[in-house]
């Protein structure tokens, strides 16, 4: 008599581990943020997507500031694809020599410069696919050149914002991809758009990296932290307008 062979039970899927926050302390967070800076910015100054795709480049392990040193002379005199080939890359190195790894970065905008005319008629493309064929063009800074220069709802994850997701146990993941996938799950779509810079300057000005300024949250009560050092949120107010150095 033939013997049956039960099939295997397929694996289980895996689902993505809940956030530790409901939906309604995830909405009540970013209406906060939202209070406190109505219009959050970016503060890498451009003129133009091609020069904010650049200042962006430009910043890998380097501070808004100092590439905002940088680019102010730069880009008075190239702030197009054309006229950044026309400056040459030898010329570009005495701009940004102040900023990290200038030489290979350099070349990167030199190249990303040429691509972009040669690819895409001299244009930033929108899609983050284009956006990452692009020299020194990653995922993070694609998704900043999406949001920024072009308003669609994206989410990069720079250094503060994975500290927070982390810290806060908001997203927590080993990766900034990772980070990104489960926040982009979480975040209330109403709050999607300006997520990404309420979180950085969340992180940069008061959930810093050494030591997190508890008693200046605004949202202490419903932060999650085991490093949290005050459960007594700060009197939410709408801050000054920010001023981009």
């Amino acid at each position: 008599m033939p013997t049956s062979t039960a099939k295997p039970k397929p694996a289980p899927r895996k689902r993505s581990p809940k956030s530790l926050y409901s939906e309604a302390d995830l909405a009540e967070i970013f209406r906060r943020f939202s209070i406190q800076r109505p219009e959050p910015k970016g503060e890498l100054a451009h003129t133009n997507p091609f020069t904010l795709v650049v200042a962006v480049a430009l910043s890998a392990q380097a501070t808004d500031v100092g590439v905002n040193r940088a680019t102010k002379d730069l880009f008075a005199v190239a702030d197009t694809p054309q006229k950044m080939l026309a400056l040459g890359e030898e010329r570009l190195r005495d701009y940004i020599k102040t900023i990290g790894l200038y030489r290979n970065k350099a070349k990167n905008v030199i190249a990303l410069s040429q691509k972009l005319i040669d690819d895409f008629g001299g244009q930033v493309p929108k899609t983050r696919e284009e956006l990452v064929t692009l020299p020194g063009v990653g995922r993070k800074t694609a998704n900043v050149v999406m949001s920024m220069a072009f308003g669609i709802p994206t989410l990069a994850v720079d250094t503060h914002i994975f500290r927070i997701a982390n810290r806060l146990l908001l997203a927590p993941g080993k990766t900034p991809d990772e980070v990104e996938d489960k926040m982009m799950k979480i975040i209330p779509k109403d709050y999607l758009y300006h997520a990404h810079h309420w979180l950085i300057l969340h992180g940069r000005y008061c959930c810093k990296a050494r030591k997190p300024e508890c008693e200046k949250c605004v949202i202490a009560d419903l932060c999650k932290s085991p490093e949290k050092t005050c459960d007594v949120p700060a009197t939410l107010v709408e801050l000054p307008p920010q001023v981009i150095i």
